[in-house]
């Protein structure tokens, strides 16, 4: 049976020819709370520890925690731009298919889809998996297998969430968007209560031992955007690994959420296989965009841990991010004609391609290591995959994909979208 042959069957089942567009069940509450759940994940609660370890003392870990903030609205704006500029799905994939054409959009899809989104749900649902299994571990290192098999759990039962319903999905990340802001204003408030009470020790010659090397720095600012409990809160602490637990389980389901839609958009727009935009006839979920991130993240908790995947991730991500400020100002210039409701200077555009450099080159240079090599090496790579597939289209390449297709659409009840966009 061939695609349009289960397209016709169902429609003829259910009487309406648009079963197979992507059901759009997220509203305004469940969106913002899609945004504010993936920006605050575990990285606020996994990274003060490296940003001090980097930074080197008190001062300029605040310094550089302020810096970060500063850093994100200005990306905030940029994106704010682009997102109202096109509004296509697929996150960074469609603005840099305007800006700069196939070849850099293909290379984005590759890299993203293959390292950073999974690596990404990969480092959020590790720092879930430690905060849940630490309490039964009291006073001694958590196992690592313990570690990667709840993790492993993690990835499964919210891949499976973002299957079965998108309306489902979104009720999960909005109760559990609510129970991070709850325990941030806790931790802020007990934060204040300290203040008030005069434990200011730590602030008492805050700047002595501050790094002082370009790499640490970049590293700590790494850290800070990737962004207690007994002293504060005694006998109560319990409630703040809880809270954590939940944010962390919330920012990978957002993660997976949105993982899901740019390998979507890339197997709709041919930069991966076919079978990635299909869609579940019955859920009108993409199933299979979301199966494939999660087995991919899955690999990904098995050979490192949290540190080392944060600067792996960090290194490539920060290189797009500027790629995408970059992609908004040649935009100014090239697609005059498009609509801006919300149009910035473009001096904060210029300013975050210019940190965003920094943050790619600063670690390579003052520490030159493998992983960024690798990293490096990995993105031009998919060029190997591009000329073949997608620029010739090769026919022996479709015959070998076509049987796999229809098995794999057959096993799934997928079928293609329609295109609305």
């Amino acid at each position: 049976m061939d695609e349009s042959g289960i397209r016709t069957r169902k429609e003829s089942q259910n009487g309406s020819t648009d079963l197979t567009k992507d059901n759009k069940e997220v509203g305004l509450l469940s969106g913002i709370c899609l945004i504010v759940g993936t920006m605050i994940g575990s990285g606020i609660f996994i990274s003060p520890k490296s940003v001090l370890l980097y930074s080197g003392a008190v001062g300029p870990c605040l310094l550089i925690w302020t810096a970060c903030g500063v850093l994100s609205t200005l990306g905030a704006l940029c994106y704010a731009e682009l997102g109202t500029m096109i509004t296509k799905s697929g996150g960074e994939y469609p603005y840099f298919m305007e800006a700069f054409g196939s070849i850099v959009a293909y290379l984005y899809s590759w890299t993203t889809i293959m390292v950073l989104k999974p690596s990404s749900f990969a480092i959020i649902t590790l720092s879930f998996a430690e905060y849940a299994s630490t309490p039964f571990y009291p006073g001694c290192s958590l196992p690592l297998i313990v570690t990667k098999c709840l993790a492993a759990a993690a990835i499964l039962i919210i891949t499976s969430i973002n299957c079965l319903s998108v309306k489902l999905a979104s009720y999960v990340q909005n109760f559990f968007t609510a129970a991070k802001l709850v325990i941030i204003l806790v931790i802020v408030g007990a934060g204040i209560v300290l203040l008030a009470q005069g434990k200011t020790e730590n602030f008492s010659n805050a700047f002595d031992g501050t790094a002082t090397s370009f790499g640490a720095i970049g590293l700590a600012f790494y850290n800070g955007l990737w962004t207690f409990g007994d002293r504060v809160l005694y006998p109560a602490s319990w409630i703040v690994p809880l809270f954590v637990v939940f944010s962390t389980f919330g920012s990978a389901n957002g993660s997976c959420f949105t993982a899901g839609r740019l390998v979507y958009a890339s197997g709709r727009e041919g930069h991966m296989v076919k079978i990635l935009s299909y869609i579940n006839v019955k859920r009108y979920t993409p199933a299979p965009a979301l199966i494939f991130n999660g087995v991919l993240a899955i690999f990904y908790i098995i050979p490192a841990d949290i540190n080392t995947l944060i600067n792996y991730f960090s290194f490539a991500q920060w290189f797009f991010y500027g790629l995408a400020a970059l992609a908004l100002i040649v935009m100014r210039f090239t697609r005059k004609d498009l609509d801006r409701p919300v149009k910035i200077p473009v001096v904060l555009a210029g300013i975050m391609v210019l940190v965003s450099c920094y943050l790619v080159l600063a670690p390579i240079i003052d520490k030159p290591e493998l992983e960024y090599l690798y990293c490096t090496i990995f993105i031009f790579s998919g060029l190997i995959l591009y000329y073949p597939f997608v620029y010739r289209k090769v026919n022996w390449g479709r015959q070998i994909m076509r049987p796999i297709t229809m098995h794999l659409q057959l096993l799934m009840d997928v079928a293609p979208p329609e295109k609305t966009e």
